[in-house]
């Protein structure tokens, strides 16, 4: 184990998003798709400014924070794209597990295969991974490839092999006007999901460009500028159509 090492591009120690509780949150470095919309460009390539640490090394620095888990949070592994660094994100994992800390993975689901090699190590995370928080950018394959520049149908793989497996699940969908919210890609979405079994949240995400100035630092022209953010309504619209109330961590269920 010593010598798997992840690349680390940054660290949250006490996030409120990423997962159920309060999570400490490790952003590894590295990703093949180029979202449109990415609020982390940084994470694409390179190794300039990045953190390496052993898993042990990882975990350690993780369970400084463990008092402020309590019973409902964790540790989340986040990107980048973590299934990039499966290997690291495994180990990690099976640290926390025998301390019997809540594990959650959130990817874009761009590495899945469905392939014998490739699955043999992907059940070994699975088995040490609680919740996976997997993003939905597009239903529609091309589509898709216009926004991230990569196929959809693997991704939408990895979510039909999560549920066949009983892995708890939470779906994200980024609503940019124009461009993903679409009344018939959103009914798309809504279906597909109905046919999972193992989904506890569904969330919209609201478009924003807090992401634009890492663009301009890296001397990358932005691909959204111009697109405005969504309103409220067209967010609650969204929601509808997806019919975000029936799962079981909808948090609008409290109200």
């Amino acid at each position: 184990m010593e010598d798997i090492r992840g690349k680390v591009n940054k660290l949250e120690t006490f996030g409120l998003v990423d997962g159920p509780g309060v999570r400490y949150v490790i952003f590894v470095q590295g990703c093949a798709m180029r979202c449109q919309y990415c609020h982390n460009p940084d994470t694409w390539e390179g190794t300039e400014g990045i953190m390496e640490f052993t898993p042990a090394q990882m975990y350690e620095k993780a369970k400084r924070y463990k008092t402020y888990w309590k019973d409902n949070g964790g540790i989340t592994i986040s990107g980048g794209e973590a299934l990039l660094q499966l290997d690291f994100v495994r180990e990690v994992f099976k640290l926390a597990k025998k301390d019997g800390v809540h594990t959650a993975l959130d990817t874009s689901g761009n590495p899945f295969r469905n392939e014998p090699k490739y699955l043999e190590k992907f059940k070994e995370l699975m088995d040490v991974t609680d919740l996976f928080i997997l993003d939905i950018k597009e239903m529609d394959e091309e589509r898709h490839k216009k926004l991230t520049g990569c196929t959809n149908k693997n991704i939408l793989e990895l979510a039909k092999f999560l549920s066949e497996n009983n892995k708890k699940m939470w779906i994200r969908h980024v609503l940019v006007p124009g461009i993903t919210d679409q009344q018939d890609d959103l009914e798309q979405l809504r279906d597909f999901l109905a046919e999972l079994k193992t989904i506890q949240r569904v969330e919209i995400l609201p478009y924003h460009t807090l992401g634009v100035v890492k663009w301009k630092t890296l001397g990358k022209e932005y691909p959204l500028d111009g697109v405005r953010t969504p309103t409220d309504e067209e967010v609650k619209r969204a929601e509808e159509i997806l019919n975000v109330r029936q799962y079981p961590d909808c948090p609008y269920n409290n109200d």
